[in-house]
Parts: C-alpha cells; structure tokens; sequence
C-alpha cells in the first residue's frame, strides 16, 4: 500500500520582524549590561534568520510583553505574562493559523473537507481542550465522523511523528485521507530574563503553520510524493541536551552548546543501517529536507553526512526567511523541494528533545 502527499499548505501570521529588531527587542528586554549587549548581538549575527513572521506586531509584541510583568519577588527580575496568560493568546491565535495552512493543503489536494477521514495535529507551544483539532473540525466542516489524533510537546521533530502516524493509517486503511496540521506560536514564549540558552532560542525561532493531506490514493495533477517510511533513534546520553518544560511564565527551552557534536557523533551511524534496510545508502539519496535546528546543527549534519552546503540549500533558505517554525519547519522544506522538483528519493530529518533524531523517507 502505497501512501502519497496529495497537498501541502503552509501559513504564516502577517506580522513580520527583521533579525535587527529582534535583536532591538533583546537588547531592550533581555539585556543587563554591556557584556550581555554584545553576547546577544553575536547570538543573533550567527543565527542564519533574516526574518521571522509572529503572531504580535512587533511594537504590540513589546507592549504585551512590558504590560503583563509579574516579578518573582520585590526585588526580582520582570517575567512577563503568566503560562495562563500566554495560553489565552495561543488559543485566540493558533486556530486561524492552523485553519489557513489546511484549507491551502485541502485545495492543493483538490480535497473537499468533507472527505477527510482522519485528522493529526501537531503543536507543542499551546495546550488548549477543546484543542485545534476540535477548532480544525469546526472551521474547515468537516465530518463529525472524523478521527483525531493530537501530537503533542515533540518539539521540532514533532510533524514526522505526524507523518508517521499518517502513515500508519493509510497503510491500514485503504480508503483514509487524512490531513496533517502542524502550527507553532513560538513568540507567545518570548522570556524577558537573561538566560543564555533562551537567549539562543529566542534568537531563532518564529511562528508558522503547514499542513499536509495525504492518501493511499495518487494525485495525477502536480507533483507527487510517496512517504515510504519513516525512522527514529534516541541519541546516547543526550537527555540533558535538549528540553521544553513548562514554567510559570511561559514554556522554557534549553538548547546546550553541545547539540551539534552530539548530532554530528551519532547521525551517520543510525542514519546508514536505516537507509540499508530500505535498501538505499546516503549516496542514493536525491535530496535532503533537513529541520535547521540552527547553522551550527546544519554544519553538524552536513559534516556527519558529507554533505555539501548546496544540498542543504533549502533548510537555509527557510531559515533564513522563516527562522525555526519548529514542527512546521520541515514540511515548509519538503514544500520547498517538490516546488524545486528535487531529485528523488528524499530523506527528512529533524531533531527534538530527548534528545532524538527522527526521520522520513520520500520517493
């Protein structure tokens, strides 16, 4: 049984920010002193984004975020808003999103709602019950009949677990259609302390959605995709390496610096048996969808893999103009390559907390 991408929607919040006003926000929210001026400015120079795209305008951004302040003590340092208060906005905001990419991903499909049979939503910066997929069904019609299924906190590998599950049920039922949506309020989580591993997510990471259908049926008109199969591995002693708690003032990342290393150690032993089981190796591959967890992770990739900076082109062409999405990022980059009409077979990968390595398997 053979399952295909059909349709690819993506969706961003009108609202756009440069990297120097991101960088402007930091140094008048985040930074102390001169010394934390200059760290944040090399933080940002390094981060390979030009533009991000967030759910506040930029000045709104920076009013919500002075408006809501909530100190730990008398004498302790600004917060922001409360998780209560960053949820609210999640659940205000997130749903036009999400409803946006599916429709484009329905249409590109030549979809009709109504015949969506299962629904995967994909998000790990908003919590809400009744959650999207509940708005989803609402504001796209579909059937009440559809099954749902909500993926939750992965992090930025979170739309192959997806993938994988989409795939998982067009393999067991034949006549499924289902509809992916992976959408991301990162600035909502924007910290107003200094924290150095924030300061590096802060740097990076922005708002999107993407949505995908897919089905066991071919789609004749376009480009089509077949999702073979998809893979994961849990790094060795990795846990500390990378996480996403919740706190009290908003969800809390922590990025260490030895992420690329880790990656660049174990990703090509892994990645080689996975490929060998589906009978390719890294040089059968035609084209690479690469989640860029940032430019020293893609550099860890590219040197683990012997890859060349021209086949990890389109990861830092979506960076640079989107930043990192999380979950959304990697069906933006596979979008990127059907429209270049890369060559085949295409491998995804991203990495998520755990710390894990996912993969998926086009051809």
């Amino acid at each position: 049984m053979s399952t295909f991408v059909r349709g690819i929607g993506l969706a961003v919040p009108p609202h756009t920010m440069t990297q120097q006003q991101a960088l402007e926000l930091a140094r008048g929210v985040n930074c102390r002193s001169e010394q934390q001026q200059r760290l944040a400015t090399t933080l940002y120079r390094k981060s390979g984004v030009l533009n991000r795209h967030t759910s506040l305008p930029y000045e709104l951004g920076y009013e919500w975020l002075r408006s809501n302040p909530t100190n730990e003590s008398a004498a302790g340092p600004q917060r922001g808003p409360s998780t209560g208060q960053r949820m609210e906005l999640f659940a205000e905001l997130a749903p036009l999103l999400a409803k946006s990419a599916s429709a484009k991903a329905l249409a590109a499909a030549a979809t009709p709602a109504d015949e969506i049979t299962h629904l995967v939503v994909v998000s790990c910066t908003g919590f809400q019950s009744p959650g999207l997929d509940h708005a989803l069904m609402s504001s796209l019609s579909l059937s009440p009949t559809t099954e749902r299924l909500q993926i939750g906190f992965m992090g930025c590998h979170g739309a192959i677990n997806g993938l994988r599950a989409a795939l998982a049920i067009c393999e067991s039922t034949p006549s499924a259609h289902v509809l992916l949506s992976a959408t991301e309020l990162s600035s909502v989580h924007y910290q107003l302390n200094w924290n150095a591993d924030q300061m590096v997510a802060q740097a990076l990471f922005a708002d999107g959605a993407a949505a995908v259908v897919l089905s066991s049926q071919s789609f004749k008109n376009g480009n089509p995709w077949r999702l073979a199969a998809t893979g994961s591995c849990l790094i060795p002693n990795s846990a500390a390496a990378m996480g996403w708690k919740i706190g009290d003032h908003g969800f809390e990342m922590k990025l260490d610096a030895c992420v690329p290393e880790l990656i660049k150690e174990n990703l090509r032993p892994w990645l080689t048996k996975w490929l060998s089981d589906h009978d390719l190796t890294l040089q059968n591959v035609g084209s690479w969808a690469i989640h860029p967890g940032g430019p020293r992770i893609l550099t860890a990739i590219e040197q683990s893999l012997d890859l060349s900076t021209d086949q990890t082109a389109a990861s830092r062409e979506i960076l640079a103009n989107y930043g990192n999405m999380s979950s959304p990022t990697v069906l933006f980059i596979v979008n990127r390559l059907r429209e270049l009409h890369s060559p085949m077979p295409c491998v995804a990968l991203g990495f998520g907390p755990g710390m894990f390595a996912e993969a998926a398997l086009f051809v």
